[in-house]
Order: structure tokens, then sequence, then C-alpha cells
């Protein structure tokens, strides 16, 4: 079943490369977005994969407009392009006059909302997927309860539900959560330490299904109901 949901997936994006000229695949972080990715352009001659967390390939868009135009024709597929909003007017106006489908294969893991608006200007340019974690559908193909319990209790990400064993599973879900409150929650322009949000998470958890109550989370926090809000 995942191999059947990776190719369809696969199959989508080349598809909509054929119709567009920049494909965005959006979805958190460690899902599986580079992986899917990578995977497609391994089988399209020429193409470049770019990493804008890695400070060598965002040294190599110094002068983006150069890069683009010198790579034309060529498949792009930018990484974490959250981490450079300014690259979306660049790729407007390459878009723009050299009007070929297939030329960028963009990735975020931030707010797909922040994205889609920073991405604005690429309107009629673009097309979005979103990727999840693991689906029940894509994990238990023949409804095992075992497999279900280990989804419900693990997660769908894909290292914490395929760990060897609990205590790894459960390391790699404190270490991303807190790589996710201290670096990415702040990407989304929210100014509140790690710590308190933290805290917040897992009030939200323990509150989870129940009406949500944001003074009284907010009396817990020292903070307002409109900051909890």
């Amino acid at each position: 079943m995942q191999s059947y949901i990776k190719r369809l997936l696969t199959d989508k994006i080349r598809q909509r490369l054929k119709h567009m000229p920049a494909v965005a695949i959006l979805g958190p972080r460690q899902c599986g977005k580079s992986t899917l990715a990578k995977s497609i352009i391994a089988n399209i001659k020429n193409s470049i994969y770019l990493d804008l967390e890695r400070p060598s390939d965002v040294n190599k868009l110094r002068a983006p407009e150069a890069f683009l135009s010198i790579n034309s024709d060529r498949l792009i597929c930018l990484d974490e392009i959250q981490r450079v909003p300014e690259l979306f007017s660049v790729l407007r106006s390459v878009i723009d006059e050299n009007r070929v489908n297939g030329r960028f294969l963009i990735l975020g893991s931030a707010s797909p909302d922040l994205i889609k608006q920073s991405s604005e200007s690429l309107a009629g340019r673009i097309t979005y997927l979103e990727l999840t974690p693991f689906l029940s559908l894509e994990v238990n193909k023949s409804g095992d309860s075992k497999i279900l319990r280990k989804l419900w209790l693990r997660g769908g990400f894909p290292r914490s539900l395929l760990a060897g064993n609990e205590s790894v599973s459960f390391e790699w879900r404190s270490d991303f959560i807190r790589t996710f409150l201290e670096r990415d929650i702040p990407q989304l322009r929210f100014k509140i330490p790690a710590k308190k949000l933290e805290r917040f998470w897992k009030m939200c958890a323990h509150t989870h299904g129940q009406i949500a109550n944001c003074s009284k989370l907010g009396e817990s926090l020292g903070v307002s109901h409109h900051t909890i809000r």
C-alpha cells in the first residue's frame, strides 16, 4: 500500500509538471517531501536539487536571476523555500520571461498558508500538493489491530513509526518537537519562548477532546486569552 500511494503521488506530480511551470509540495518537516522529490528528479535528466537550509546551496542563488537563466532548460527543485521567501518574486519574472512547464519543484515545511501568501505573485503559474505523514490506509492494508495501535501511539511520521523500538520512537518525537518549537514556530512570526509553547502544547494535549477554555489556559500560562487564541 505504501508503494502504491507513493507511486500515485509521483504520477500526480509528474502530470502537474507537464502542465504548470511550478509545482509545490507542502507538508510538515520529516513527512517525506524530500524523499519523494528526489525519487522524481532522479529520473529526470539535468535536474538540480537545492536544499535552502544548506549554506553552499543558498550561495548558488546569490544572483538568482543569473543562476536560473543559466539553468533554464533544467528542472530545479528548491527544498525548504520558506527560508528564502524573496525567491518567489524572482521565480515569477523568470517564468514569465520563458513560459515553459515543469521548470520548478518547490518544497516547503512551514505553514502552507504562509507559503501560499508568500507566493501570491506566482498565481496562475503554480499548483499545490499537500503531503501528510503516513495515514492508516497507507500502513494497514490488512486491518491488523497491532499496526493501527502502533500508528496511534507513534504517529505517522516515517522515522517515528518505523523506529526499531518504542524508546527510539519516543526520543525521535521528543527531538522533533523540540526542533519544531525552537526553530520552526519562530519562522511563523510567533515571538513566544519555546518553553512556554511547550507547556501550552502539553496543556492542549491534556484537554484534547474537550471544549477549549482559552481563559483557563491563559491563566495557567500567565497570558491573556487573546494570546492563547
